[in-house]
């Protein structure tokens, strides 16, 4: 098992850009009072089939040639339930993709959220022909990242120049430290 949920989502991400993505939609969000926290990863890739679907949370079920298991949605699938959360896959061929997972946060084997924002620059600055709307709630405060919106203003300047890479981080890391304050 992965050992922190934001690997879990660079995981399911990387599935949506080897299903040819162009448009990646991660939210997280937090509920304090109920001690729930939920991740969703929706895509616009190529979808999946009933049986594909079917098998996704199946370990020995990969549609990758390099390897004959398949382990990031079983486990991702698992550490929710573990909590006592829950899990989801809907998917449609040509439609794209969409993983809901649910945490109790105040379960003993919830894992740490880890370092989302570190999961999010990694995957926009590192992709550059995928956009990726990161939407990050706690309680009633949020904030978003929309690289589409980026663009319009960016140009032809690429996210992963480091100027533009660093602004991505600290923007990231801001309005977390912000939204988490209680």
């Amino acid at each position: 098992m992965l050992p922190e949920i934001s690997l879990n989502i660079l995981d399911i991400a990387q599935n949506s850009i080897s299903a040819k993505a162009s448009l990646i939609q991660i939210k997280v969000e937090t509920d304090s009072d109920r001690n729930l926290l939920n991740v969703t990863i929706a895509d616009n890739g190529k979808g999946m089939t009933e049986e594909m679907l079917t098998a996704v949370t199946d370990p020995f079920f990969t549609t990758r040639t390099t390897r004959s298991v398949g382990l990031g949605v079983p486990f991702f699938k698992q550490a929710a339930e573990c909590t006592g959360g829950n899990f989801s896959v809907s998917s449609f061929p040509g439609s794209g993709t969409t993983v809901t997972a649910q945490f109790h946060t105040d379960h003993i084997d919830c894992m740490p959220l880890g370092d989302v924002n570190a999961t999010v620059h990694a995957l926009v600055t590192m992709n550059p022909s995928v956009d990726f709307i990161y939407e990050r709630r706690a309680d009633d405060r949020s904030f978003c990242l929309d690289t589409r919106q980026m663009r319009e203003i960016l140009g032809d300047v690429p996210f992963d120049q480091p100027e533009v890479a660093a602004f991505i981080r600290s923007y990231l890391e801001e309005n977390e430290t912000e939204i988490m304050k209680l």
